[in-house]
């Protein structure tokens, strides 16, 4: 929690840090919060159990401080009767929610506090029984606890009974409505790929890699088969603008607020190739000259890496009648591109260890006859790829953000980030010269993936001896701050 790493234990001196870090910033966190309980224990808790077993990292509750009279420490009537009751609002959750508590006296008062660690994700959603599965849920979005979606809880279940949406079948849809050509095309590449496979009837061979299930074609068959796939699924497509500024709604000095605005449809594969034209003609392109005399062209983004985002966008966004009304969106903005699609990243994966570990595949059957169709490797994702891309060509790290059941990835330009980096960096020299948290810096700077912006602008200030850690000891301790040596 808070940048501690899992099993790091609240200890009396911390928690007493932690107060003080909370009374200083006076306001609860995304990892913490507040009650009075002054007189007793809240009746119920059970909405930031629920929140803080299903966040990444946990929570942790602390009792003694009134928000209301300014993080006033008021302190806790009975800690011993406060544990107590917890621990019995804790056993009506599901699964059992096991709080570790720590007491600690501040200004003559006791103050507890209750750490919440993240359940397992075959265990999520965390729920009150109470309730029920439905209305028992929650998840935190800022420093609040809001019921979980119908779609959020079941995006646990369709992993935990590996729910292949792709194979569902669909109303109106009849195995003509597959493209001959296409289909005359797969099964060739098919049979010549996996020749276990040759002797199979052309029927019962798409029904092998989940194009249809006997006379009726699924999802996965429509969108990479069909002749027209949006006649099902109008939204099950992309949609691509450019924008002139740097955010939706900047209008141009003609008033035009897209320079450029797309939908592009048919297949899957082309959805790809319609996405990655859209992005090319709409990317800047600039001639180097080599020693020998040589020219090439080369793009402000790789456009090996816009390949992989777009495709693993294509591959891995949720095909459930939960997001089916959804589509994938490209936005080309003055200084970057973004690209979200429906679908949080899937099962295990975090975006911490996104592209280094095998991943849990949302649609393993889109994914596979991709491989055979266009020469797609899904093992880790294109991750990979991408990085090696962007880094090539001496740009920025991508930035990735998984949030609430969308996916977004964002590559910034080159010169942009340049000059951006030149700027930056003296300001938070300058703002570092009082020692600042990871919550200031970010909320100072304005960057939406917390990760990225230490790891990008921070720890190279750090290895250049220009910023320093208060606890370098710790460096991922929730107490840590950074700070400029004049």
């Amino acid at each position: 929690m808070m940048d501690v790493e899992r099993g790091d234990l609240v200890l009396e001196e911390e928690l007493v840090q932690l107060v003080k870090k909370v009374i200083n910033e006076k306001c609860e966190k995304k990892h913490i919060e507040l009650k009075k309980a002054a007189g007793g224990i809240p009746t119920k808790l059970y909405n930031t159990l629920s929140s803080f077993s299903n966040q990444s990292e946990g929570g942790t509750i602390i009792f003694g401080i009134d928000e209301d009279a300014g993080y006033e420490i008021v302190g806790v009537y009975d800690a011993q009767t406060l544990q107590k009751k917890l621990v019995e609002q804790s056993l009506q959750m599901q699964p059992v929610v096991r709080p570790l508590f720590t007491v600690a006296r501040i200004k003559d008062k006791l103050v507890v506090s209750a750490e919440i660690y993240e359940c397992d994700i075959y265990d999520k959603p965390c729920f009150y029984k109470g309730a029920g599965r439905l209305r028992g849920s929650y998840i935190r979005v800022g420093d609040s606890d809001q019921p979980m979606t119908e779609y959020e809880i079941y995006s646990y279940e369709a992993f935990k009974k590996r729910i292949n949406d792709e194979l569902r079948t669909v109303d109106r849809a009849t195995m003509d409505n597959l493209s001959k050509n296409n289909v005359a095309e797969y099964l060739m590449m098919l049979r010549r790929q996996k020749p276990n496979l040759l002797n199979l009837k052309d029927g019962r061979l798409l029904e092998t890699q989940g194009a249809c299930q006997g006379e009726f074609p699924t999802v996965a068959g429509l969108m990479l088969l069909a002749a027209y796939p949006q006649e099902f699924f109008p939204q099950l497509s992309v949609t691509a603008m450019v924008v002139q500024g740097k955010a939706i709604g900047e209008l141009g000095d003609d008033g035009e607020r897209f320079i450029d605005n797309k939908r592009i449809e048919g297949t899957i594969p082309q959805m790809l190739e319609g996405t990655l034209a859209f992005a090319r003609r709409n990317t800047r392109m600039k001639t180097i000259i080599a020693e020998d005399g040589t020219r090439a062209d080369k793009s402000e983004y790789p456009i090996k890496a816009l390949r992989e985002i777009i495709l693993n966008a294509l591959i891995h966004r949720d095909y459930s009648v939960h997001t089916e009304r959804s589509p994938i969106r490209l936005v080309m903005y003055e200084d970057r591109l973004e690209l979200e699609n429906p679908g949080g990243l899937y099962g295990r994966i975090t975006v911490d260890n996104l592209g280094k570990v095998s991943a849990d595949t949302r649609n393993p059957y889109m994914a596979g006859a991709l491989e055979i169709m266009i020469g797609t490797e899904n093992r880790f994702s294109g991750i990979p790829t991408i990085l090696t891309e962007l880094k090539k060509a001496g740009m920025p790290a991508p930035v990735f953000i998984n949030k609430r059941g969308v996916f977004k990835v964002i590559f910034y330009k080159k010169v942009a980030n340049e000059n951006k980096d030149n700027n930056i960096e003296q300001e938070i020299l300058n703002y570092c010269i009082k020692p600042r948290s990871r919550e200031e810096l970010v909320k100072k700077f304005g960057f939406e993936a917390p990760t990225y912006f230490i790891k990008t602008y921070i720890h190279p200030l750090i290895e250049d001896g220009k910023i320093y850690m208060t606890l370098p000891e710790k460096p991922r301790s929730k107490f840590q701050k950074y700070y400029t040596k004049l």
